[in-house]
């Protein structure tokens, strides 16, 4: 596996197509307390900053956690495609009516009692500082194949990419 570190633009990029063809990933606030609080979230959009969207619940415990710490870890991980993406950042809780509305679908519902106007509807606004990903370029057959000719004949097989994303 190649290592291919990006950065600015072309780092926001990486996170926006690994994050937006995953889509589910697993939010950990608090990470100073043992065990960590993870909750898998539902990625809403990547904006144009590259900052990542969710909708959340204003009495959920991952909102007050983000309000006593704001630093947070988002990981997403698709097996069938070999993608995974960590990312550290800082979590913002936003109640701007109008940025709920846009980012609210018909399937939030099932959260959200009063749907787009339950008091309870918050979002969370996840801007990146860092990350790490992994990309085998191929699906998990190819890439289990390239790894067994590898294992067999010793060669170095172009797996994929792997690299830090610096923001």
């Amino acid at each position: 596996m190649s290592t291919k570190n990006l950065y600015d633009k072309e780092a926001r990029e990486k996170i926006k197509s690994l994050v937006e063809d995953i889509k589910t990933g697993i939010l950990v606030t608090d990470m100073l307390s043992k065990p960590l609080s993870a909750v898998p979230m539902t990625t809403k959009q990547v904006d144009e900053h590259g900052a990542i969207w969710f909708l959340s619940r204003s009495d959920s415990e991952h909102n007050k956690n983000i309000e006593k710490d704001s630093d947070v870890q988002l990981l997403y991980s698709d097996n069938s495609d070999m993608e995974y993406i960590s990312i550290y950042g800082e979590a913002f809780i936003e109640t701007n009516r109008e940025v709920l509305e846009d980012l609210y679908s018909k399937v939030d519902d099932a959260w959200f009692e009063d749907g787009k106007d339950d008091p309870k509807l918050t979002g969370i606004k996840v801007n990146p500082k860092e990350a790490y990903y992994w990309d085998t370029k191929s699906n998990k057959y190819v890439t289990l194949f390239k790894i067994g000719v590898a294992a067999m004949g010793g060669d170095d097989k172009d797996i994929g990419e792997k690299g830090k994303l610096k923001l």
